[in-house]
């Protein structure tokens, strides 16, 4: 596993996911491939929440352009590049909270499966980019809708058309990233907060992002509709009964959630 592009680690119940192929983790089928199988691995688990970061000096420098010269010198359109959207789509199926820490540069395919994510916290030097268009694309892995479902259409025209690099500071005021912290904090930060929600009410956690999915899908009148079951659902898990109990014997902030 450890000669992965992408890589497993346990921190008691928070599964991290490594994007680690050096020097620019850049996209190409390999890395695809073995971010899928770490996220099956992930689905498969007792993990109950996912940290998705990088190593190296950036968290990518985007795809990996040789592999679109390949489809061109084989003549243009390419029938496997549905399964770029594979990976974003089982991140979000997910049913534990997934957050992604995003420092230095995060182009294209890093961006969009960061995307895919719950949260996204960022390092104050983080620049963001779906550059697709220097060299005649537009986002293949989803980018475009995820960024206008988090910052509105007119930003996400603005993002992907500009092929620029926006700071992490402009991303959070767009309401696509969560939180921006001191590059020299996001790690200890990010994994003590995703370690928190690892250590949290799951099946209450797995519930939120299904109302979140409902309201994605169909506004507030989706989510009213599938709230009231997902409420009531809840009361048949030890999590809450184990938490109501503490909060009337001990106070509030005293339980110990177990996940189920």
């Amino acid at each position: 596993m450890s000669n992965r592009p992408v890589r497993l680690e346990r921190e008691g119940n928070l599964a991290v996911m490594i994007l680690d192929s050096p020097p620019l983790n850049l996209f190409g089928q390999e890395v695809f491939r073995a971010l899928v199988e770490c996220i099956d691995e992930v689905a498969d688990s007792d993990a109950r929440a996912l940290l998705y970061r990088a190593e190296g000096d950036l968290f990518t420098g985007g795809a990996d352009v040789n592999d679109f010269n390949r489809v061109v010198e084989e003549g243009g359109a390419h029938e496997s590049f549905g399964s770029l959207l594979i990976a974003p789509h089982k991140l979000e199926q997910l049913q534990i909270p997934t957050l992604a820490l995003v420092h230095g540069l995060c182009l294209t395919a890093g961006l969009e499966t960061s995307l895919a994510c719950d949260m996204i916290w960022a390092d104050e030097s983080a620049q963001f980019g779906l550059v697709e268009a220097v060299v005649g694309l537009t986002p293949g892995a989803g980018g475009t809708q995820r960024m206008a479902e988090r910052a509105g259409p007119a930003r996400a025209a603005e993002f992907v058309m500009s092929g620029g690099l926006y700071d992490a500071a402009t991303m959070e005021r767009w309401n696509v990233i969560n939180r921006v912290l001191p590059d020299d904090q996001l790690l200890e930060k990010g994994m003590r907060f995703a370690q928190r929600l690892a250590e949290g009410p799951t099946v209450a956690h797995a519930a939120t992002k299904r109302i979140n999915r409902a309201y994605r899908a169909g506004g507030v009148d989706e989510a009213d509709r599938v709230t009231p079951e997902q409420f009531a659902e809840l009361f048949a898990s030890e999590d809450l009964q184990g938490g109501v109990k503490s909060f009337l014997e001990e106070g509030p902030g005293k339980a110990t959630f177990k996940g189920r």
